[in-house]
């Protein structure tokens, strides 16, 4: 391990400047499966950007018996995708749109224009319809012109939706009719057979098949023949989601929205990469002032630190914000707390009698406790924040989270290597150099000690 850590060493860091600052470099796009592609980048969020924030309370309807339903968490997933539909239609780049508590979704957006038409799209109550095509063919996504193609009737006729399977064994989706839809889908089927009938909510194509028969009973089955199995299960899962709840069963109000110019939103980021580089010079300054030369060697560890957090969040991609740069000015003390806790048991060992290179390696072998459980801590509780925090909150804690890991490795790794290349010159085996007097090793008796190396001597 001592010989491939410089190797390794270099090659992270090589990778960190190339990510940080050479442009136009790609990254595979998450959760593309068609082998896409995105540029790396770093993404600012809203208060650095300037755009949108809106804030939606999801609010109880009525049931059948008169009493008050409150949304569950399956219905906040569904309703945050529907409005995530909608702001995607916008063209917003990067959206976010999230869940934040028990009834509330929250949408950030960034660079918007029209904030007016936005607002209004966004808090549509939403409208499921079946809309007959005629011998239009349209694909899934394809926007349909309600005033062209008349809706047959809106998603209040439909009484269920589920995942079935037809004779063969084949994935279908199946869904039931109300009175009046069943009526009238059986008999536009019985004189369209062969034509096409889109389900579309807001305007957008979620499935067009072709009629094959005429359903007279309001019980619709939908087939995928180009697949052997029918559909994949994402797909029925998607279909029947949209069927069940396209419309909001639980009608949204606005709560707050709060606009963020662009040029504010530059100051902010203006004032926060001053603030962190003012954070960095300051460690660095008292670095060097209390620990000397190991205090240098952690203050080029804590800029190689900070480039190899800087291509993380621009490879991940993270989003960066005012908290996220405050969880990283952060992980920048705790970064530098690791090297304290280990020179401060360097010159312990040093102050008894121990040779440089033994104090080195008892430094970092004393002080790795304490460096592990205090690390291990603060992940937990930066996890408890991204888990569970609002979308500000999660933006530190998956900084900090990203902060902490890098600072693990570039206190034991990065800090641990150097030193023990330097300590093993002549030259830099000065008391002075690490902060420890001369008289406290002269005044040493010289003994046998760690390793057959004399006891006083650097």
């Amino acid at each position: 391990m001592r010989r491939a850590g410089p190797i390794l060493i270099v090659v992270i860091g090589l990778a960190a400047l190339i990510v940080d600052f050479f442009p136009g470099l790609r990254a595979p796009a998450s959760g593309d499966q068609s082998g896409g592609s995105r540029p790396i980048e770093t993404k600012l969020g809203l208060d650095l950007q300037g755009g949108l924030r809106l804030e939606y309370r999801v609010k109880p309807v009525e049931d059948a018996n008169g009493k008050l339903k409150q949304p569950s968490a399956d219905d906040l997933g569904v309703i945050r995708q529907i409005v995530a539909n909608r702001v995607d239609r916008t063209g917003v780049s990067e959206p976010l749109v999230v869940v934040q508590g028990s009834d509330r979704i929250v949408v950030e957006m960034p660079g918007i224009q029209d904030v007016d038409a936005i607002r209004d799209l966004v808090g549509q109550t939403g409208r499921l319809d079946f809309v007959p095509l005629g011998t239009t063919q349209m694909n899934q996504g394809d926007a349909v012109d309600l005033k062209v193609f008349k809706p047959l009737f809106s998603g209040d006729q439909l009484d269920s939706a589920s995942i079935g399977a037809n004779q063969n064994g084949q994935r279908t989706v199946d869904f039931v009719l109300k009175g009046d839809g069943a009526k009238l889908f059986g008999d536009y089927t019985k004189n369209n057979i062969g034509k096409y009938f889109a389900i579309v909510l807001d305007g957008q194509v979620i499935s067009a098949p072709v009629i094959q028969s005429a359903i007279p009973n309001g019980r619709v089955q939908i087939e995928q023949n180009q697949s052997i199995g029918g559909f994949p299960l994402a797909e029925a899962t998607r279909i029947v989601t949209v069927l069940q709840f396209g419309s909001l069963t639980f009608p949204i109000e606005e709560l707050a929205n709060t606009t963020v110019s662009p040029t504010l939103g530059d100051a902010f980021l203006h004032q926060s990469m001053l603030a962190g580089v003012i954070a960095i010079l300051l460690v660095v300054l008292f670095m060097l002032i209390h620990y000397r030369l190991p205090g240098l060697i952690a203050s080029g560890a804590l800029i190689y630190y900070a480039l190899v957090v800087y291509a993380l969040m621009r490879l991940i991609p993270v989003t960066l914000t005012l908290a996220g740069i405050a969880g990283f000015v952060l992980s920048v003390g705790m970064a530098v707390d690791a090297n304290i806790l280990i020179f401060e048991r360097m010159k312990e060992e040093l102050r008894v009698g121990k040779s440089l290179p033994a104090a080195t390696e008892a430094g970092f072998n004393r002080a790795w406790n304490s460096i592990l459980d205090s690390n291990v801590s603060s992940l937990i509780t930066a996890t408890i924040l991204f888990l569970f925090g609002s979308s500000t909150i999660r933006g530190f804690g998956l900084t900090l989270i990203i902060g902490v890991l890098v600072s693990m490795f570039t206190a034991i790794t990065v800090t641990r290597t150097v030193l023990r290349l330097v300590v093993a010159r002549d030259s830099t085996r000065k008391a002075w150099l690490y902060g420890v007097s001369e008289s406290e090793f002269v005044a040493r008796p010289v003994t046998r000690g760690f390793r057959g190396e004399a006891r006083g001597r650097v």
